[in-house]
């Protein structure tokens, strides 16, 4: 088991494509997941997902805890609309000092915070 935390973003038919926001075309998601990927190396495991489910709340990046914070009673943390350069440094830098459990989340994120169900799931299929 990694001692890392895991931070798993969205690319899904939403997330990671120009459908939902109209002017942020594929590179410039891939250019914030670049980023991302760079910002928490050596800091959590990045994972991509298909579909995370709340198609309504793209972009979508979920900060996990690490294992320790975890056993603490940490819980992941869903963020919404992670869609520019400055939340993406956010993210980042909050994963760097620790993330979910450790350290104080980054108060331009509070915004982005949600929690996923079923009722978003099901508006963003119906929406997208």
């Amino acid at each position: 088991m990694s001692a890392l935390s895991a931070v798993t973003v969205c690319r899904g038919c939403c997330c990671g494509s120009g459908r939902k926001h109209p002017g942020l075309d594929r590179p410039h998601h891939d250019r914030l997941l670049d980023r991302l990927t760079r910002g928490i190396e050596g800091h959590a495991r990045l994972r991509t997902s298909e579909c995370l489910g709340p198609c309504a709340d793209s972009d979508v990046v979920v900060v996990g805890p690490t294992p320790v914070a975890r056993r603490a009673g940490a819980r992941p943390v869903w963020l919404r609309a992670v869609l520019d350069a400055a939340t993406t440094d956010a993210v980042a830098d909050w994963v760097r000092a620790g993330g979910p459990g450790t350290a104080p989340r980054p108060a331009v994120l509070d915004g982005h915070v949600f929690t996923p169900g079923l009722r978003a799931s099901d508006t963003g299929r119906a929406a997208g």
